[in-house]
């Protein structure tokens, strides 16, 4: 369905969020036995990240704002799995290189395109995804880690082709690696290892 919507029926609403409904599906047929807590929070987060995919092209920061919404469950069910290590806690100064780089440059893209009122929303999103991958990472759970990192590399296609210039293909770039990271995401529910 994914491969669908974005070869060849890109401009269907509806096709672009069957794909979603399916890994929320896939997300809750991964429930371990013995499920927690921390596995409904990456299913609710699941929801609003479709909510968001939704919303985004109409509605861009109410769309932002469900899809804040999704990592910062994304977030609570990922701390809740905790694992830790010296070498992993480490990436959140690689994390903290790349926001400030990332950010930086969106920032002055919007002031170039005279959208101020978005660097708000925008520096928050990017706060919130950048904390989002450093508790997938924190996990040591390859599948959260994995998923975590496309979400970042999508957002980040999609926020500078918006607000700093275009990129060539940046729509498949944006949706496959979207589509796989909220794959990924679903697919850790099975084996993350949870406090909760």
């Amino acid at each position: 369905m994914s491969v669908l919507y974005i070869f060849f029926i890109s401009d269907q609403i509806v096709f672009k969020l069957i794909p979603m409904w399916l890994i929320i599906w896939y997300a809750y047929l991964q429930f371990p036995s013995n499920r927690s807590v921390t596995h409904w929070l990456v299913l609710i987060g699941l929801f609003f990240c479709m909510l968001g995919d939704g919303l985004l092209g109409k509605w861009f920061v109410i769309g932002l704002t469900a899809f804040l919404i999704g990592h910062l469950f994304y977030m609570a069910a990922f701390f809740s799995c905790w694992r830790f290590s010296k070498f992993r806690f480490g990436t959140i100064i690689l994390i903290i290189l790349y926001g400030l780089l990332i950010g930086t440059k969106l920032m002055d893209g919007l002031v170039t395109q005279g959208n101020d009122t978005l660097m708000v929303p925008v520096l928050c999103y990017l706060i919130v995804i950048s904390l989002m991958a450093w508790s997938a990472i924190m996990t040591n759970n390859k599948w959260a880690i994995t998923g975590s990192i496309l979400f970042v590399i999508s957002d980040s296609t999609l926020a500078w082709n918006m607000f700093i210039s275009d990129i060539t293909f940046s729509g498949l770039v944006i949706m496959t690696t979207y589509y796989g990271a909220q794959f990924l995401i679903a697919q850790s529910i099975g084996s993350l290892k949870t406090d909760l």
